[in-house]
Order: structure tokens, then sequence, then C-alpha cells
């Protein structure tokens, strides 16, 4: 029934809707698997989803559409009332968040900097002047400190932070994101962090997904006391070195991960590892594990 879902989920990303006997065939898996996970999942009464603020990876996008949950990507920040791109119902493209809002103006810069301008950008940081020139320039463009590209069709790819992109020994710019949220699609794995900023190749720290990792291990008579003594165990790095090498496998070389190492603890708010909305502060977390960074690169 997963399958069935995906065929008809394609055809709702080009036309908005279903018809004809596909409709029978989803009304049947409405009835065998989607109502009861959308149920499981609290969202048996859910009519569309937005989703914005951080990158997604396009498989979770696309078992949402599966089960019937039409998730459809926009783009936006505080500096601009959240008022810069979304996808339109019925041409849907999975790791794109749409078109430019009536009114809004969105162009890159040379750099690769995404730039909006329209009625929803801000009028500058209180009582900060040096930062809002740093933020709007004198067309009143506003920097968003984001890195994308926009297609033939006026449609917004974002590519990452434009702190967060790695530049390689070589020469090579990589997105972290986008390989963070593939390793991240695994149940086995909670966080992701990769590393690379000026080296030769890249390496991840990984956090594993405990209850899941936990549980898993219980199944094959592991035993285990603690977080940190999970992570440790052999079984548990080989079994995410096979989510590693799943991932590379999809990879142009030069975006591989090489090495990685499995966290001790799980990142949290308090120790300035996270936000408040969980993103990873990517500086506090290569001071923190320095060490063990520098061993990948032994």
């Amino acid at each position: 029934w997963m399958k069935v879902g995906a065929g008809t989920a394609r055809k709702r990303w080009q036309t908005g809707r279903i018809q004809g006997f596909d409709k029978v065939k989803y009304a049947l898996g409405w009835l065998f698997l989607y109502r009861p996970l959308r149920e499981k999942l609290g969202m048996s009464r859910v009519k569309g989803v937005l989703s914005g603020a951080a990158p997604v990876s396009p498989q979770v996008l696309e078992f949402f559409w599966t089960i019937g949950v039409p998730v459809r990507e926009v783009y936006g920040q505080t500096e601009n009332t959240a008022q810069a791109t979304v996808t339109p119902p019925d041409d849907i493209r999975l790791g794109k968040v749409g078109r430019p809002l009536p009114g809004t103006e969105v162009k890159i810069a040379p750099d690769g900097e995404i730039l909006t301008r329209g009625p929803g950008t801000f009028l500058g940081y209180f009582k900060d002047p040096r930062a809002t020139a740093d933020t709007i320039d004198e067309d009143g463009w506003l920097h968003t400190g984001d890195v994308g590209e926009i297609d033939e069709d006026g449609f917004l790819k974002i590519t990452d932070r434009k702190k967060d992109i790695i530049i390689t020994a070589g020469g090579k710019n990589i997105s972290p994101s986008e390989i963070e949220n593939m390793l991240k699609f695994s149940p086995f794995v909670k966080e992701a962090v990769v590393i690379g900023d000026q080296r030769k190749y890249l390496t991840a720290l990984i956090g594993i997904e405990q209850d899941t990792v936990a549980n898993w291990a219980l199944h094959r008579r592991i035993g285990f006391t603690t977080y940190a003594d999970l992570a440790s165990k052999e079984e548990v790095v080989a079994l995410i070195g096979e989510v590693v090498d799943e991932v590379n496998e999809k990879l142009a070389q030069v975006e591989t991960i090489k090495r990685f190492h499995l966290l001790p603890k799980e990142l949290d708010e308090e120790d300035g590892e996270v936000t408040a909305t969980q993103k990873v502060k990517r500086r506090a977390i290569e001071s923190e594990y320095h060490d063990l960074i520098e061993e990948m690169y032994r």
C-alpha cells in the first residue's frame, strides 16, 4: 500500500488531485493503512501541511504524501515576516520551496546568497543600525544568509546556511545539511554533524536514537548500561557504519563520509550544543568535540 500511495502521490504533485481508478486504489489504501497510520501519528484530520524553518529530507516528504498528508515547503524568515516563497498545491517539487509570493522578489547574489525584497521586509534591528545596514542593502534587498539557486521555472532551492557551507581543502563547496538529512533519515540516527571545512575529506559526528538503538541491541542480547556505553559497542558502531555506507552510495565521491565517530552523549540545549528549536550549534560542537574530530583526521 505504500507503493500504491507513492504512485498516487506523484500524480497529486502534478495536478493537485487524483482521479478515476486511482481514487479506488487510494480508498482501499485508506481503509487498510493510511487512516490507521495517520491516527497513530495524530494526523487523522490534517488537510494540509506547510514545512519551513529547517531543511527536510525528500524521503520524509514523500512518506507523508504517500499516506495522504500533503506537505508543501515554504521559505521565509523573521526579517521578512516569513514572506518569501511557497510551493503551489498543483506543482510539487520535492527539495524545492516554491515560487515567490505575490509582491515579493527573490534573486540570487553573485556569491550564491538568497536575497528577498517586498512589503514584508522588516525596518531594522532595534537600536542596531550597523546590523541593519549589514542585512538590508541600499536597494532594499534583504540578505538572508542562506545559499540557494532558482531554476528555469522560478522555483527556489535552498542549499544551506551561508556560514555552514563547507569548502574542502580541494576547493569544493559542499552543503552539510543535505548529507546530514540523509543520515538522519535512518531510524537509528538522531543527530549528524558533518565536518570538513578546509580538510581533505569529510567526516561526521553522529548521535544515535537511543530508544531505537537500545531496542535493536536488546533483541540481539547486547548488554549496555548508559547512552555512552551503548554508543561505544562495536555492534552499534558497525550498525551506524552500514547507515553511512548506504548514504555514501548516493553521494558524489567528494561528498562521501570517510570516517565517523559516535557522540558519547545526546546533544543538549543546556550545554549550548543545540538551540531552543533543536538546531545544532556547529561551532560549539566543533569546539567541544575537538579531540574526536582531530582523531578522525589522523
